[in-house]
Formats: C-alpha cells, structure tokens, sequence
C-alpha cells in the first residue's frame, strides 16, 4: 500500500538512506530527506520529486529546526525512518566526553525529540492512511558492544531501547520497530585485509549489500502486526 502522507528518511542522502529514499520514491510513496552536506546525489533526489532538508543532528538547534521546518509545511506524516547516523571510534578522538556526547547527540537525542515533536503529525498520518511507522536503524553492535567504538555502540543501544519504549506509547495506531544490520556494505577505500576479517565475521559470509536494508523497510512499512521489535541483518553472526 503506497502512503499518500509523507515518509521521513534521515540521512537520505548516501549509503543505505539514499537507497531507501530511491526505493520509496519509485513506489509512489511522498518521500522527506535530511541530509548533512550537499552532494550530487541530492540533486537528483529532488529532479525525482524528493523533498530534500539540509540538517544536522549533531546540535540540538539542528534538532529543533529540523522539527520547525518540517510542522511549518507538513500536517501529517506517515512514517518515519530514522537511519541518520555518525561513526566515529575512540582511536580517533581527541576527546571521549565530546565523543560520547556526539553519539548520544545523534543517535538517541534527535530521534527521541523527533518522535515526541511528530507524534501529532503520526496520528494524523494514521487517520488519513490508516497506518503509521517509525523505524529506527541500530547496529549489530547494541547487541554485543565493540571495544572499538564504545561510545557508538552504547548509543546504538539507547536507540534500541527507544524502540520499547516509544512502541509501547505510540500503540496500537503508531507501530515503532528497528532494523539492526552488521554488514550490509563495505566503503570503497576499504582495505583487501579489513573486508576479508569482515565477511568471516558471518556464516553467509558475504556483502549483501544497500538492497538487504531496504527489503527490510519495505517489510515493516508493510506489515500491520509487528512493533517493538527489531529485524536482524547480520547474516548468521550471533552464531560464529
């Protein structure tokens, strides 16, 4: 069933957001962006008729613009996909309180003032289409914590627990699940090394990639039975 109220897709403009964002708009949906920094991909979204909102979730001001742009022009919405994301290792910053606070910035913060600010606009949403959604895109690591990324993963797992809590307030109109994906695809920079250790991470060991995560949205923007739960995307490695 195609929605006539609006998808949101943060992060909407690389990877696995811009995939999504393509998918959704082919199939008729009315398709929102936020993206960090202009890129070409962006342009071509919006030659396709999708909407495309220049923000940072790294502040709570982006936040909050975000929010008052988007209720200024939009009286209800039909989802929400929250896959915008920053990945950043301890290694490499210079300053761990900044680091986690970034993390839990991006990944749990925005998502739980954007959920609470469009609960209006959701149910308004579900009165029109008679279905409502948000989604909200963990990681693998939630599960099993990286020594790695420590502040990353602790926010992943903030935002699996949003998914709980936000199910339980937005039932039975507004159904609210996460998609958790390991390795869906690798960077091209990545070294031969890193993506062989990868891939023996899984027992499919393979790159499945862009089109794994959105087989997966399609799926819960189509199902009408299932919230507070969340689809692994993992290829078998909780079992290696």
């Amino acid at each position: 069933m195609t929605r006539k109220m609006p998808i949101i897709i943060t992060g909407g403009g690389q990877r696995l957001g811009l995939a999504c964002a393509k998918a959704l708009n082919a199939e008729g949906h009315q398709v929102i962006i936020t993206y960090r920094k202009p890129r070409e991909e962006i342009r071509s979204l919006e030659q396709q008729g999708v909407v495309c909102i220049q923000a940072d979730f790294s502040s709570t001001k982006g936040v909050d613009d975000f929010i008052s742009t988007v209720k200024q022009n939009y009286s209800a919405l039909g989802g929400i996909i929250h896959n915008a994301s920053e990945w950043e290792s301890e290694k490499n910053s210079v300053d761990p309180s900044t680091l986690m606070e970034k993390m839990w910035q991006v990944h749990v913060f925005a998502p739980y003032r954007i959920n609470l600010a469009f609960e209006g606009l959701l149910c308004a949403g579900f009165e029109h289409d008679g279905q409502a959604d948000i989604i909200h895109m963990t990681d693998y690591v939630a599960e099993k914590g990286s020594d790695k990324h420590i502040a990353y993963a602790s926010s992943k797992a903030g935002l699996t627990n949003l998914t709980y809590s936000f199910a339980k307030r937005f039932a039975p109109n507004i159904n609210v699940n996460a998609i958790a994906p390991s390795l869906l695809m690798f960077n091209d920079e990545d070294a031969p090394e890193y993506r062989n250790k990868a891939l023996n991470k899984s027992l499919l060991r393979k790159e499945p990639g862009e089109q794994e995560g959105v087989l997966a949205v399609q799926y819960i923007l189509s199902s009408r039975y299932m919230t507070g739960r969340t689809l692994s995307l993992d290829g078998g490695r909780h079992l290696v």
